[in-house]
């Protein structure tokens, strides 16, 4: 389910952000994009990637983040869920009292795969007490999904997100992002990790007007555990 809308509210035009150097204005003829994610009973998802891919050459005002911290907490990697930009470099905490292993693999294979589809393995020892924890670092060098695992505990479970475009963002409690997206066509697409077939992606002619879209995942997505 795709629906996109115009937003009725005054068109915010005057506004000019300086970009330093060389690079042009990354808002200039942009457009407010809110997108609203629901699950199969209609209601919102958080944690669900919205991804923006614009023709427009232009550049967000916010990069997506080139590095990320992700630890291993309670048997749990934290955050569940990252979004990141292609090349990003991710440095994983190990803060249990125990090791940890680290098995990244394309979301959706089911068993690691060291081949043409990529992925790393880490082992990072156990939590000294009253010390900091242990770390391994990794760079994410492929766009899409990345499954994150441990052998050592099978019920661990997370996820990064390499996006090849930089109009992405991750939904929060209220199912909802907006976005600062370049007029012109756009595609509108939306991903999350209990989603295991594609949503056909929303195609949009975006104006000067901000506007609105919703889509709509086939799935109720499992509740994570505190």
């Amino acid at each position: 389910m795709h629906t996109l809308s115009p937003l009725r509210m005054p068109t915010m035009r005057n506004a000019i952000v300086a970009v330093a150097g060389a690079l042009l204005c990354a808002l200039c003829g942009a457009t407010p994009l809110q997108v609203s994610v629901l699950d199969k009973d209609g209601q919102p998802v958080v944690d669900a990637v919205v991804v923006v891919v614009s023709a427009s050459k232009a550049l967000p005002a916010k990069p997506l983040p080139r590095e990320v911290t992700i630890s291993q907490e309670k048997m749990r990697f934290v955050p569940a869920v990252s979004l990141v930009s292609v090349g990003a470099k991710a440095r994983f905490v190990n803060n249990d009292p125990w090791e940890h292993h680290v098995r990244a693999s394309a979301a959706g294979v089911a068993q690691f795969d060291a081949g043409p589809a990529g992925g790393f393995e880490l082992m990072i020892g156990a939590k000294p007490e009253g010390k900091p924890g242990k770390t391994a670092d990794a760079t994410f060098d492929k766009p899409g999904a990345v499954l994150l695992g441990c052998h050592l505990h099978n019920s661990m479970r997370g996820h990064v997100y390499v996006s090849d475009s930089p109009w992405a963002a991750l939904t929060g409690a209220d199912g909802l992002v907006t976005l600062d997206v370049p007029e012109g066509a756009a595609s509108i697409k939306v991903w999350h990790a209990d989603q295991l077939i594609d949503i056909a992606p929303l195609q949009a002619l975006l104006g000067d007007a901000p506007a609105k879209a919703t889509l709509q995942l086939n799935v109720v997505p499992r509740r994570k555990r505190i």
